[in-house]
């Protein structure tokens, strides 16, 4: 006699139920539903097997996504001279499997709890995901299926691109089970991840002028950034003879590298917000997710990049906001190339930060600003430039690692330095990575 347990449910009749079931055994370990067996496990049977039949597999193809049938097995026994309808179904290989008028949600999933059909936690519907996606967050499936797209069609519209659902599958804003994924979900309006931006009073956190939380799609939060920080970036003028001179706090050109950074490279598999902070002094990038394994600073200052979000990366390239990867912090770098004041980079395990010094602020105040770094006056070049050489002569070479600790600065400061000297003329680089070396010109 059969008894109701993890892998096993019975049935008196048909009822639409069958449907919560069969996608609980998909999403656990398998298991079969018996109708025409009443629970005490007596054989009752059906009237009419064929018609049961069309109407579980029917229920179960029209209700469960992703489409579960390949792992559904409908067929017909004599039991004591009764037909039982007999639904087997193998555990699925792209859980989790949900009722497609709910949705990635506990209400939609379900799981096998004993001898009973659950609704699952939020934390079993993670983990599902986790485990038939991958690591990439962007990749997987996307809980919120419920999504719409007004502003990013409107984008690829306007930049001459179509967003119909082949492009979507081609983008991977569509996965292969043909349900939404998360890169579609940071680009829908229903985005759940935020950009807050403050401007301060002074160089310090203390005293607020304005702030912001931008949501919804990931592009309309970057334009709308964009133009919250263009807002704040002042022209300083100032004349020289007859000529009259313009200049911006923080070029363009920096502040659009540094925003891409900030939304492109973040870690989203966190909820958190990518904070961007503007004080007299500085601007301050802050996303969450620190280096790529296996990147160091010495491997982002020389342009190298390893993609975090790739799918991501490629509808920005698409679009055309980035012409290619890696260059973004060269291109930051480059428009200071010409300032006494330079950007910096800092990086956790948890977050990276990107400052901009105020390129007018020096000229206005006669202030560097405790935070603007690295501080490459003439006179304070020149006596960095000037250690680094007594290093190299009493070392026979230096490495990044040495320039920090000797002139107790960034690693950042340290990177900036020694290419300078090396642009100067004054050393010469040796190998790569970690072994990467400075020795001195030979005159």
């Amino acid at each position: 006699m059969l008894v109701e347990g993890k892998t096993v449910e019975l049935k008196r009749e048909y009822v639409d139920d069958i449907k919560k079931t069969a996608a609980a055994f998909a999403n656990c370990d398998g298991g079969t539903i018996y109708i025409g067996i009443d629970d005490d496990g007596s054989v009752c049977g059906v009237p009419d097997a064929d018609a049961t039949m069309l109407r579980a597999t029917n229920a179960i193809r029209d209700a469960i996504r992703p489409d579960v049938m390949m792992f559904v097995d409908c067929h017909y026994t004599d039991m004591d001279g009764k037909a039982v309808v007999t639904v087997s179904v193998q555990r699925g290989t792209a859980r989790p499997y949900y009722l497609q008028g709910k949705g990635i949600r506990p209400e939609g999933v379900y799981v096998r709890q004993g001898a009973s059909t659950v609704p699952a936690s939020d934390a079993a519907i993670l983990s599902m995901i986790r485990e038939t996606s991958g690591d990439s967050y962007e990749a997987a499936r996307s809980i919120n299926q419920q999504l719409t797209f007004d502003y990013c069609s409107a984008f690829f519209k306007k930049r001459g691109l179509e967003l119909g659902a082949g492009q979507m599958r081609t983008l991977r804003l569509i996965g292969e089970d043909e349900t939404y994924t998360n890169l579609a979900f940071l680009l829908s309006e229903q985005c759940a991840h935020t950009i807050k931006l403050a401007v301060f009073e002074g160089s310090k956190k203390t005293v607020f002028k304005d702030r912001t939380e931008l949501s919804g799609s990931l592009l309309e939060q970057l334009e709308a950034a964009f133009d919250y920080i263009d807002r704040y970036n002042r022209t300083r003028a100032e004349f020289q003879g007859l000529d009259r001179l313009e200049s911006r706090d923080y070029p363009a050109a920096a502040v659009r590298e540094a925003l891409l950074n900030a939304v492109v490279h973040r870690d989203y598999a966190f909820s958190g917000s990518t904070l961007i902070s503007i004080f007299d002094d500085r601007i301050e990038f802050v996303s969450i997710g620190g280096l790529v394994k296996g990147m160091s600073l010495d491997d982002i200052m020389l342009g190298v990049s390893v993609l975090r979000n790739q799918y991501l990366a490629n509808v920005f390239y698409r679009l055309r906001l980035i012409e290619a990867y890696g260059t973004g912090i060269l291109k930051i770098n480059e428009s200071y190339s010409d300032s006494a004041v330079k950007p910096s980079i800092e990086a956790t395990s948890n977050a990276f930060k990107i400052i901009l010094p105020n390129l007018n602020y020096v000229k206005e105040s006669g202030k560097t600003g405790e935070t603007v770094r690295p501080l490459t006056s003439g006179a304070k070049k020149k006596e960095r430039a000037e250690a680094v050489v007594s290093l190299c002569r009493n070392n026979g070479f230096v490495a990044r690692k040495d320039v920090e600790q000797a002139l107790h600065i960034s690693q950042a400061t340290a990177i900036l330095l020694l290419r300078e000297m090396v642009a100067d003329g004054l050393l010469v680089k040796k190998g790569t990575a970690k072994n990467l070396r400075y020795y001195l010109a030979e005159v």
